[in-house]
């Protein structure tokens, strides 16, 4: 079976809620190989950016335990909230 490959590097979620980006970015990690990736949230608030780096980065880490996704995101806040977690897949980039 061939597998579409996405049109940029940069995967940039599309949703109304911070739900439905968490669905959104876990189905991308379903439905495609993505063992590195790059995820720009950088238009969303600081708590729905820890929120949703949290959760998918988890899900990520279940799927490619030795993978990494790169947050592109709005403040270093997000980095400083999300350190009590111990992301290890996990790295922050300010935009």
């Amino acid at each position: 079976m061939q597998q579409l490959l996405p049109q940029s590097d940069v995967l940039v979620p599309q949703g109304a809620s911070r739900d439905d980006i968490v669905k959104f970015i876990n189905n991308y990690i379903d439905n495609y190989h993505c063992e590195d990736l790059n995820v720009d949230i950088s238009w969303l608030n600081i708590m729905d950016s820890c929120f949703v780096s949290n959760l998918c980065s988890t899900h990520h880490y279940i799927k490619y335990p030795t993978g990494k996704i790169t947050w592109n995101v709005i403040s270093e806040s997000v980095k400083n909230l999300s350190n009590a977690l111990i992301l290890g897949n996990s790295s922050f980039v300010k935009r």
